[in-house]
């Protein structure tokens, strides 16, 4: 039980795959200009890369493995990423067509998003355990998610400054993601795993 909890707090805090490995900037960047669409976005990644874990693990210890197929790996990832995706915008397009709408171009940008399939990849080098997996790729996605409700809260609030010309927009998000970076490099040695 303390190995799945040192776990999601290593995947959400200490390798925060937005703000320490850089992976998943995309859609970090493109949608979190509104705490209305972030929200909306970390849920998706949420269940894609929960399920896109447990699924990839499946696939790769019971086709790929016993099949000599391992040379596969990354094809097979993206198609299984790719399904859950499509699976999540036509669900969010009939549950709710307004956030679907908003997020625009974002959403079946999560079956590129390398974060997805890092999470799917790093569960297989680390040879965890379907639970440890499945822990591990909703700890990743809790980590996405916290990454992208943080920096939608930090730009919310920087529409509303004076920001000087030459910073306003990207300039200014980029400065502060990486401001929001090293804050987290704070938690560097918070958990060995």
């Amino acid at each position: 039980m303390v190995r799945l909890l040192l776990i999601i707090i290593s995947a959400v805090l200490v390798n925060n795959f937005v703000l320490m490995r850089f992976l998943g900037l995309c859609p970090f960047l493109g949608v979190s200009r509104r705490l209305k669409t972030a929200i909306g976005m970390s849920g998706a990644v949420v269940f894609v890369m929960t399920m896109a874990s447990i699924v990839t693990w499946l696939v790769y210890h019971f086709v790929l493995t016993p099949f000599d197929l391992v040379y596969l790996r990354t094809v097979t990832f993206i198609l299984v990423i790719a399904s859950l995706v499509q699976l999540v915008e036509l669900a969010m397009q009939k549950l709710s067509p307004a956030l679907y709408k908003s997020l625009g171009i974002y959403l079946p940008l999560i079956t590129t998003n390398c974060a997805v399939l890092g999470v799917s990849v790093l569960n297989i080098q680390k040879e965890y355990s379907l639970i440890d997996t499945t822990i591990f790729g909703f700890g990743a996605a809790l980590g996405f998610g916290l990454a992208m409700l943080l920096f939608s809260g930090l730009r919310e609030r920087i529409d509303l400054c004076d920001t000087p010309l030459p910073f306003r927009g990207t300039a200014i998000a980029l400065i502060t993601a990486g401001l929001l970076s090293l804050a987290f490099m704070g938690f560097t040695g918070l958990v060995k795993i």
